[in-house]
């Protein structure tokens, strides 16, 4: 486990993955944007149609201690955009790994096991559906969760946790796929499924460095092909 994370990290700024590296980040940062636009937005007009409301309410005289309510309300709403982009990274990420999957997996099974038999191109939309099913799992699961993370440290190891699954999940699937049929993928990361979730948290604390994040999809796909090849073995290679 330690060498494919080892492995991974190596190769991430190797002439072979500057490319893909590069359009991974621009595209996670072009989402990540997207998406704090989208909070804004809602945010806002949530705040502004209350207070509009409020004012109806409690009459002329409230308008001062609303608009000072507002302006509490507007940096409460900067600071929800940000962490809501945090908590959303893996899921914009596991997106964002589905339009590279097969670029980044063939460059690993060129420059790592060169001779030996490489995988099939995923197709793109099934490539897209995991990656858009992964996301909504992602936002779902975090939101259920979003109310642990009031226990200081119990919240954060939930949080831990389920990045470590969901991306453990899509990584290792979206890696087997090129091998398997997408029931035997599923199959084989169900068999292994206590090893590909260590070797989920492996991904999400890689995911929770700021910045160096935006390259999971790139070392998440290069680590969970490692993986596959390991816990595969040489039912792989007869296909």
């Amino acid at each position: 486990m330690l060498d494919a994370a080892a492995q991974a990290l190596s190769q991430m700024l190797s002439p072979a993955f500057r490319g893909v590296l590069y359009k991974s980040i621009g595209l996670a940062l072009i989402l990540i944007i997207l998406v704090g636009i989208g909070l804004q937005h809602v945010l806002l007009w949530l705040a502004d149609n209350g207070e509009g409301m409020a004012e109806n309410a409690l009459g002329p005289r409230a308008h001062v201690p609303l608009a000072v309510l507002g302006f509490i309300l507007s940096v409460a709403t900067g600071l929800g955009i940000i962490i809501g982009s945090v908590f959303l990274m893996p899921a914009v990420t596991a997106l964002v790994a589905s339009f590279f999957v097969d670029e980044i997996a063939l460059a690993v099974e060129r420059s790592c096991y060169p001779g030996e038999p490489e995988g099939k191109p995923l197709p793109f939309v099934r490539a897209v559906i995991e990656g858009v099913r992964t996301a909504l799992l992602a936002v779902a699961i975090y939101l259920l969760a979003l109310p642990f993370l009031l226990l200081a440290g119990f919240g954060a190891i939930i949080f831990f946790a389920c990045t470590a699954y969901i991306l453990g999940r899509e990584y290792f699937e979206l890696a087997a796929m090129r091998y398997h049929t997408v029931a035997d993928a599923k199959a084989l990361r169900k068999a292994h499924a206590g090893t590909v979730f260590m070797a989920g948290l492996f991904i999400a604390g890689f995911i929770s460095i700021p910045v160096v994040n935006l390259a999971t999809p790139l070392f998440g796909m290069a680590f969970m092909v490692h993986v596959h090849r390991r816990l595969a073995g040489a039912a792989y290679a007869s296909r």
